[in-house]
């Protein structure tokens, strides 16, 4: 797995790396993926679990309570929910997003498949997530899974990366090269 080597290379990594190894070992990789997209979705939706993992305010002590009382309520797996007491005991609550992102590309890679970040800058919809997905299917030449990420400041466009190659389609850096162009 040539990414799981860069993968491990971060903190965030490296946790994603033992969470999925732990999974694997369990049987356990989609039950945790689900958790984990309960998570993902749980940091778009509340401000104040947001807030929860991104301030250094918060004592270990009290992140690891607030994982507890919270795991139940998104209904997330042991493995996962043990996860996150070690991340707040370690202090590494705010390297959520990261890990998250990090575990789907193992469990991508773990199922023959690839993984794309994409930049827009409004939300894509339903048939634009299929015909994109068509699109870099036929050329990776394996199944694409999408990071969407929503970035107003790109102005319109897209903006792909998938593996090493970097697709960059929009509308902020067509401006930026024909401004360069104009100057000479």
């Amino acid at each position: 797995m040539e990414t799981s080597g860069g993968i491990r290379a971060s903190l965030a990594g490296r946790y994603a790396s033992a969470l999925f190894d732990l999974a694997r070992d369990k049987r356990q990789i989609d039950a945790v993926g689900k958790s984990l997209d309960a998570l993902g979705q749980a940091l778009l939706d509340s401000k104040d679990f947001a807030e929860l993992i991104a301030s250094p305010l918060i004592s270990r002590d009290d992140a690891a309570k607030a994982f507890a009382n919270l795991a139940p309520k998104l209904g997330l797996d042991p493995i996962t929910t043990n996860f996150l007491g070690v991340l707040a005991r370690n202090g590494r609550k705010s390297a959520l997003r990261p890990i998250i992102r990090a575990f789907r590309r193992l469990a991508s890679e773990h199922r023959g498949e690839t993984t794309a970040e994409v930049v827009t800058a409004h939300p894509l919809k339903d048939d634009q997530v299929a015909a994109l997905k068509k699109q870099l299917r036929a050329r990776a030449g394996r199944d694409v899974n999408l990071e969407t990420e929503v970035d107003p400041n790109i102005l319109g466009g897209i903006v792909v990366k998938l593996g090493s190659q970097r697709i960059d389609a929009s509308i902020r850096t067509k401006l930026n090269r024909l401004a360069s162009a104009m100057k000479g």
